[in-house]
């Protein structure tokens, strides 16, 4: 397995990520495919594809701001689960915004969801990535949603303890800068301790 990630430049492209995209989150989860186009190409967020040799296998959206990275999405394709893609698409994540405090909105760990179960298993999959949680959420629009994170510094090694502070108003800035002028007047995102 060799994993790239290059960025989306071809409408081809989008419309196989769209298919992914689309399968792998529920309605209530996902931005629509246009205003994240339209954003990744204003310099807003790094759309990337995923790809093992010729074959795409994934998506990956990122948002950044100053030493902020934001992985709004991350999403293999169905048929190809299970093969080691995400956690070496989460370690080339890590490298790429290396230096960055790099981090991600996951559905709580509520026991009564009906996929509680699921639920764990990707917060377990992070957790075996690298990542941590953190202790604050994020509530974007009508839901709400855990953080977990990490950074890998400058140098070469992996610190769980390093400081991963993001504070409200950098978050903030980040999701103002991304949504611009009307959306963000239009959809409640902060943090929640």
């Amino acid at each position: 397995m060799s994993l790239v990630l290059k960025k989306v430049i071809d409408k081809k492209e989008y419309q196989a990520i769209e298919k992914i995209y689309t399968e792998a989150f529920p309605d209530n989860e996902r931005a629509p495919m246009k205003l994240l186009i339209k954003r990744a190409n204003q310099g807003k967020a790094d759309f990337l594809a995923l790809y093992d040799s010729n074959s795409l296998v994934g998506m990956a959206y990122v948002v950044c701001c100053r030493d902020l990275a934001y992985l709004f999405y991350i999403a293999v394709d169905k048929d190809k689960r299970g093969r080691g893609y995400g956690s070496q698409t989460i370690a080339s994540l890590l490298e790429r915004y290396r230096g960055k405090r790099f981090f991600l909105a996951l559905e709580q760990l509520d026991k009564t969801a009906v996929n509680y179960n699921q639920r764990v298993k990707r917060h377990e999959f992070y957790k075996s990535c690298g990542l941590h949680d953190l202790p604050f959420k994020l509530k974007e629009g009508s839901v709400t949603f855990s953080a977990m994170g990490g950074c890998l510094p400058v140098e070469n090694s992996f610190n769980k303890n390093a400081d991963f502070t993001v504070r409200p108003e950098e978050y903030k800035e980040l999701m103002n800068r991304y949504m611009g002028f009307i959306m963000r007047h239009l959809i409640d995102v902060r943090l929640l301790p």
